[in-house]
């Protein structure tokens, strides 16, 4: 089974970091490709690799590429990842006559446009998804069929985490840290995140709290405003896009991720597995990632207050805060495998392809 995904994003993010761990995993002993974008993309994949254009949903040049690829290297099955690649691999798959399977990892519903019919219906033979909650929110389209949309929860390579921490885990330092992580857009809640951060400071008079935000993106400058304007300036690390996140994420006690809409972040699970107590807004596949009280917390976005007394409650009882990071590294750990990730993915793979080559009754 020959596999090729397609990634046009311009810069790298949750959905290129599922992209990479599900081309890797199984290019032995099944094939995969890539045809991406941006280099900054594109250098961090060890499979055949082609740079595109992929200037839009209907990029004639790009299609006619893809086509190329997909006769020059026997692909059987395409594997979309952003929004604007879907229509390019829904039609470079009809021509050539293969299975085309769309990957989701935002929750999102479509309309009854005649664009999200072709896109996610026509097109589609397959979308695979991260959560529950986006595949309830996909059947809200009455014209998708339940069969064709399969749940695979994001795999955490924790081999390759812990090759990082050659002489074991490092022990967390002084002091109380909250981490947190994406493009630094709207979406993302990181003003949020700042207010709720400098109330909990306002109720706890914490000396030692800090707060670190990873990643780069167009809000940057309006959150260094906000800081100062909240008057936690001093407190506030924004470090910019890091290649390797893993240490920051080691270093911190708690990890907030407090997006408007998610599916199930890697960030959060990343954050998990590295020792974090997280806390995250109800988006998207959150709570099927955690159990509030148990080995995390949830809030709703935009309560302010609550996420306040939680980081408040976090930061005066280290223990409780061990004991809930050590239940959230568990279940990473049993319910997010990469192997568990690999197998699902071959599987429906399949089944898409049986299901498309069986002919008409």
């Amino acid at each position: 089974m020959n596999l090729l995904f397609i990634n046009s994003a311009r810069t790298w993010g949750g959905t290129e970091k599922w992209t990479s761990m599900a081309a890797g995993s199984i290019a032995e002993p099944d094939s995969a490709c890539l045809v991406y974008r941006r280099e900054i993309v594109g250098k961090r994949f060890t499979v055949k690799k082609f740079r595109l254009p992929c200037l839009s949903h209907i990029d004639l040049y790009t299609i006619m590429q893809v086509v190329r690829i997909v006769r020059k290297h026997r692909i059987d099955l395409v594997i979309p990842t952003k929004r604007k690649d879907y229509l390019v691999a829904g039609i470079a798959s009809r021509i050539c006559g293969i299975t085309n399977l769309l990957r989701l990892g935002i929750d999102r519903t479509p309309s009854g446009m005649w664009f999200h019919r072709l896109m996610y219906g026509t097109l589609a033979d397959g979308i695979i998804v991260n959560a529950r909650k986006i595949r309830e929110s996909l059947l809200k389209a009455p014209w998708l069929e339940p069969e064709k949309i399969r749940v695979i929860y994001n795999g955490i390579d924790t081999a390759s985490i812990d090759r990082q921490f050659p002489g074991g885990w490092p022990r967390k330092p002084d002091g109380f840290t909250v981490s947190s992580m994406g493009i630094l857009t709207r979406r993302k809640g990181f003003d949020f995140l700042m207010r709720a951060f400098a109330r909990f400071v306002e109720l706890s008079e914490a000396a030692d709290a800090r707060l670190v935000i990873i990643g780069s993106g167009p809000e940057q400058a309006a959150l260094e405003s906000l800081a100062a304007e909240l008057g936690i300036a001093e407190r506030v690390r924004l470090t910019g896009f890091l290649d390797n996140p893993l240490p920051e994420l080691a270093r911190s006690h708690v990890f907030a991720m407090v997006s408007k809409n998610e599916g199930i972040a890697n960030a959060l699970l990343e954050g998990m597995y590295l020792g974090n107590a997280p806390v995250s807004t109800r988006a998207g596949g959150a709570e099927e990632a955690l159990t509030d009280g148990v080995d995390g917390y949830l809030v709703d976005y935009g309560e302010v207050e609550r996420l306040a007394l939680i980081l408040r409650n976090l930061h005066a009882d280290p223990a409780l805060r061990e004991r809930v990071a050590g239940k959230a590294r568990e279940r990473v750990i049993h319910q997010f495998s990469l192997q568990r990730m690999h197998d699902e993915l071959i599987d429906f793979c399949r089944e898409r392809l049986a299901q498309r080559r069986r002919p008409a009754a």
